[in-house]
């Protein structure tokens, strides 16, 4: 349903979204599992990369953090119920290379700062 005033909702039975919940939790700790061996580790790499085409943009060490950090919030997510980190995690790594992707950005990026530079709108 549609509110004016609140997110949209919507029903559904109680035992499909249990099922839900058991299907993530079985996918993420197969990802937990894979990240565990080096063959693993990598194909999970491998994955993001294919998942997330702008990770190209990304050092091999950062696409591992991206890959370790994404495996953790995927299953923070399907544990604890925590879904907001798998977003964050995501936009992080993105904000990341798209400022690697614009060479003079990057390079304007790299240069030392100092003082404060007042409030910073967001970009979607």
């Amino acid at each position: 349903m549609t509110h004016r005033d609140a997110p949209d909702f919507y029903l559904t039975a109680a035992d499909r979204e249990e099922e839900r919940d058991k299907n993530l939790v079985t996918a993420s700790r197969i990802f937990v599992a894979l990240s565990r061996s080096k063959s693993g580790t990598l194909a999970v790499k491998e994955a993001l990369g294919e998942v997330f085409p702008w990770a190209r943009h990304l050092s091999a060490s950062e696409r591992s953090d991206f890959a370790e950090e994404m495996v953790a919030a995927l299953s923070d997510a399907a544990e604890l119920t925590i879904d907001g980190n798998a977003r964050e995690v995501i936009a992080g790594w993105r904000a990341t290379a798209r400022i690697k992707a614009d060479k003079s950005q990057h390079v304007v990026a790299l240069a030392p700062t100092e003082g404060d530079f007042g409030p910073v709108e967001a970009i979607a």
